[in-house]
């Protein structure tokens, strides 16, 4: 038995067989720099797909940051400490008014957790709209909620899930502003259902780059009109950053600043701390003091020295080294290849996305085209085998999901398409 067959089987004992992993072969992985990482072989994988490491995989100025910090104090935040307040000042600073502080987690879905019972305190609702393809979380409320994979948790009597519009899939000849009538019609339908059985309606969560939903195209004016309709009802817009986040885009540092609306509440995770868990949100001063008056919130390890520390040494990466350019700049560099891929492969019937975070929606041609799951599931592990990682997204599991450090270069941007066209022309 090889090392990892008998770490795998070891994982098996210990952590069940259901605990998620990449690829039919499982990776064995020992080490990562930058846009690489390593396996016990000592092979090297060009990572296509990690959004935790937003700077690198152990990028020297954040790993020194945490390891000094480690190495002086770590407690919780009922102490005063500079770093925190200063991570917090420059965090809420690149955001608009009135997004002007923070209440620190650990994880994304504690994030999200606190920001629905934000909600529900300051609008006295329960009702929640999420996306009929969605992930927030993996609490028992969030697990509920989700919508893009089976749970144990019915979805909840106070919930309402409404289907994002997707040009490419949904257009039927309709403009843009027909399409986005459509949609809204579905949520005006789901607030007054809501309405109709007594429920007040507390929020809106969504991504607004709906990444699981498989990043279909911005239809201009929906996701204004759509949170214009729940501030009506008396909900707030909760906007899910975590994937969106951080520059990724390269034309904004949040997703939401491209869609043109400010959220009232705006949950952060994955990238916040390149590795190290630090997530949380950003909203309103007055409203974190009311809730903070009822509820005495307190998180023991959300915004930590150390993690205060990882966090500000993530934003001094991106500006110092000008990510939010090298995403725009990479971004439409790789755009233009997958197009370029998209007019050569029959395959590939659209590319979606922006920044570094990109995908291509794979169909079976013929009329009209059927999604291509299968061919997607092969194509992501024919990549792992020649040394390129990725996954796949979308209600029809057949978009590529390709979401690489901000690090990512065009050098690396050339291995990744080259390699891309292959792999293609081997289905």
């Amino acid at each position: 038995m090889s090392d990892t067959e008998n770490l795998l089987q070891r994982r098996y004992q210990v952590l069940g067989r259901n605990a998620p992993l990449f690829y039919e072969r499982p990776l064995h992985l020992v080490e990562g720099k930058g846009v690489w990482l390593r396996d016990a072989e000592g092979r090297s994988y060009l990572d296509v797909y990690n959004n935790v490491p937003c700077v690198g995989h152990c990028h020297p100025h954040v790993v020194e940051a945490i390891a000094a910090q480690a190495g002086t104090l770590n407690l919780h935040t009922r102490y005063l400490h500079d770093r925190i307040v200063t991570y917090a000042e420059r965090l809420t600073a690149t955001f608009a008014e009135p997004l002007d502080t923070v209440m620190f987690t650990c994880s994304g879905t504690e994030a999200n957790e606190l920001a629905l019972r934000l909600a529900r305190y300051l609008t006295g609702g329960t009702g929640i709209i999420v996306s009929d393809f969605n992930y927030h979380g993996n609490s028992q409320t969030l697990a509920s909620l989700t919508t893009c994979m089976p749970t144990p948790e019915a979805f909840p009597d106070f919930a309402r899930a409404i289907r994002i519009p997707d040009p490419a899939r949904d257009r039927q000849g309709r403009s843009d502003a027909q399409l986005v009538e459509a949609h809204l019609g579905q949520l005006r339908q789901a607030i007054a259902d809501m309405h109709a059985r007594g429920i007040k309606i507390a929020a809106l969560l969504i991504d607004t780059l709906f990444a699981n939903e498989g990043l279909p195209a911005r239809l201009p004016g929906y996701v204004e009109q759509a949170v214009a309709l729940v501030r009506e009802a008396g909900g707030l817009f909760i906007c899910d950053e975590v994937q969106a986040g951080f520059a990724r885009t390269g034309d904004a540092m949040w997703g939401h600043q491209l869609a043109g609306v400010v959220p009232d509440i705006v949950t952060l995770g994955k990238p916040m701390g390149n590795g190290h868990p630090v997530a949380g949100l950003v909203t309103r001063r007055e409203w974190v003091d009311d809730f903070g008056h009822a509820a005495n919130y307190f998180n023991t390890f959300g915004g930590n020295p150390v993690s205060a520390a990882a966090g500000l040494a993530v934003l001094e990466v991106i500006e110092r080294e000008a990510l939010m350019e090298n995403s725009r700049k990479v971004g439409a560099y790789v755009r233009a290849g997958l197009e370029r891929l998209q007019r050569k492969h029959d395959i590939v019937d659209n590319v979606r996305g922006q920044g570094l975070f990109f995908g291509l929606e794979l169909m079976r041609p013929g009329a009209p085209a059927q999604p291509a799951p299968a061919e997607t599931r092969r194509l992501i592990n024919v990549m792992r085998d020649r040394g390129i990682l990725m996954s796949r997204i979308g209600r029809d599991d057949n978009i590529l999901k390709m979401r690489p450090p901000l690090v990512f270069s065009i050098e690396n941007a050339d291995l990744l398409l080259s390699t891309l066209d292959d792999a293609l022309g081997s289905l």
